[in-house]
Parts: C-alpha cells; structure tokens; sequence
C-alpha cells in the first residue's frame, strides 16, 4: 500500500473518530444540568452521593492504592464512567492498556519507515479507540435504561397498591425486569438492606444513571417520603409522560432522519469521491499533499466538515 493511501486512511479516520467523540460529549453533558440542579434542589438531592459513607465495596477498584495511581494522579477519573457503561476494569489498567495500544500503533508505522507525522497520528487515533469503545457501551446502556423505565414504573405503582413498600417494589422490578434496570434497581434495595436510607441510595441512582425521567421517579420518592401523597398516582403519571415523550421521539427520528442522512453524505462523499480518484488518477490528486496550496486546501477542507457536522448534529439532535 502507497504512502498516499495510509495518509488518506488515517486522515479520514481521525476526522471520524473526532466527530464521533464531539458528538457523543455534546450530546450526553449539554443542555440538561439548569433543570437536573432545579430537581436535585426540590429534593434535596443536590449535595453528591459521594460525600456519604459508603457501605460497599467499591465494585470498579481491587486494591486500595496502584502504581498507576501513585504515578498518574492528575489523569481524569473514569469510575463514573465506567460504572455507567457496566465495564468493570480498573481505571489504572485500562490507562495501561490505552498506552500500550496507542505505542503499538504508532511502532508498526515508525519501523516501516514512513515519515514521523504518520506514526504519530496513527498513535493518537488508536489511543482513542478504548475510550470511544467504552462510551459506546455507555450510551447504549443508557438507552436500554431509559426504554426500560416507563414499564418500571408501572411495575412500582402496581407494587404499591398492592399494599408493598417502596423498597419492595424495586425489589419486584430486580427480580422481573432484565438488565441493565434490573440491576440497577437491586442495588438500591441492596444499599437500604445494608442500612443506607432509602432516600440516599436514590440519590446514588440518580448520580450514576444521568436520566431526566429517573430524575423526576427520584424527587417525586423523596418528596412523597417527606410530605406524604399518592406515589403509586405520581408514578402512573411519569410513566405516561415517559410513553409521550418516547413517543415524540420517534416522531421526531422520522422527521429529522432526512438531515441525518444528508450528514453522512456529506462527510464520507469527498473520502470517498478521493479514493476513486486516487485509483483513476494519482497524479491529479497527488497535489492535495504534495503541494503546499494542497496541503492548506485539505486542512480547511477537513476543518470545514467537522464544522458543519457538528452544525448539522446540533440541528438534527432535538431534546425532547
């Protein structure tokens, strides 16, 4: 294989991966925090579940101290994240094996001889891939939790007027309901049983399940606790806000699957359109990183669709 073809390669794939990690931060962490901190105030579940004592193992770490963690102290925590994605590995090792993966990939160009940019890039990009893998089973553990949710709730309120507790009726959703908010759910109940109040080991399932709905299931416990009402009425209600806005959703899936599209057209047309191209005729395109204009011309170009991917992600993604 060419030199102009491992460029061409390796350029697409970190335009790829780029927006592909743009995309996924954006859409997770933006435009939810003003009301998730309005609830967590309503029900007094603003202050971090981590601030308690916690009455269990610490499921994401074996040991209390590693070589890693005494050598790279300042690295991002990926607990969170992990625990959210249901990946259990410790964070050292998994730093570990994002380094070793990244220093594989960038030794197989360097020992082919090619120029010193190339093993480089190829590094960067394959350090991303266990990071952009874990994200990957994160959100759609998320969005198996979040289908999953509505019925939940219909399964507490039917608990509840059964004449069950709170902490039994999630007990009911653990045993019937299958992963991920079955397990997720017994771990609240599993967390009362050790003696952490009910109202703390909702709050430590807010925290590790980013869920809006979840949210709203969360505050109306821990106010109907407080105040007293029906809750088993309350849950019927969410449940039918979840069907609506599911609903919505798909309606909306329909609507923007257009632009969508066109979006992907558009990013993978002129990789594609290059290779052909370089097939036909390698000397005509062979300016675009042979030439000093070229090279100035790719970069803007590249810059310039990774602008409007994210400006057509940002239209198509619609909170509901």
């Amino acid at each position: 294989m060419s030199l102009p073809i491992i460029i061409s390669i390796v350029a697409a794939l970190g335009v790829m991966c780029l927006v592909a990690a743009v995309a996924n931060f954006w859409r997770d962490y933006s435009g939810t925090k003003s009301l998730d901190d309005r609830l967590g105030r309503l029900a007094g579940t603003s202050v971090q579940a981590t601030d308690a004592p916690s009455l269990l193992r610490d499921p994401m770490r074996e040991s209390t101290d590693s070589f890693m963690d005494a050598l790279l102290p300042r690295l991002p925590s990926l607990k969170k994240l992990f625990q959210q994605a249901d990946f259990r590995m410790d964070p050292a090792k998994f730093w570990l094996i994002t380094a070793g993966v990244g220093i594989g990939a960038a030794l197989l160009p360097a020992l082919i001889g090619l120029p010193f940019y190339v093993p480089i890039l190829t590094g960067l990009i394959a350090s991303t891939c266990p990071i952009l893998y874990v994200m990957h089973l994160r959100n759609k553990r998320l969005s198996k939790f979040g289908t999953q949710l509505g019925e939940a709730l219909e399964l507490v309120a039917r608990a509840l007027r059964a004449g069950h507790s709170v902490a039994a009726a999630m007990q009911s959703v653990a045993d019937e309901m299958p992963s991920p908010i079955a397990s997720e759910f017994g771990r609240v109940y599993e967390e009362q049983n050790l003696g952490v109040s009910l109202d703390l080991a909702l709050r430590n399932l807010s925290e590790r399940i980013p869920n809006l709905d979840l949210k709203f299931f969360v505050t109306a416990v821990c106010i109907q606790r407080q105040t007293g009402g029906d809750l088993a009425e309350i849950l019927d209600k969410i449940g039918y806000v979840i069907r609506e806005r599911f609903k919505i959703m798909g309606m909306v899936q329909a609507l923007t699957g257009e632009g969508r599209i066109s979006g992907v057209v558009l990013i993978g047309l002129p990789f594609f359109l290059l290779l052909i191209m370089m097939y036909l005729s390698p000397a005509y395109v062979s300016l675009l990183w042979t030439d000093p204009r070229g090279r100035t011309m790719s970069g803007m170009g590249c810059l310039s669709m990774l602008i409007g991917a994210i400006a057509i992600r940002k239209i198509v993604n619609i909170k509901i």
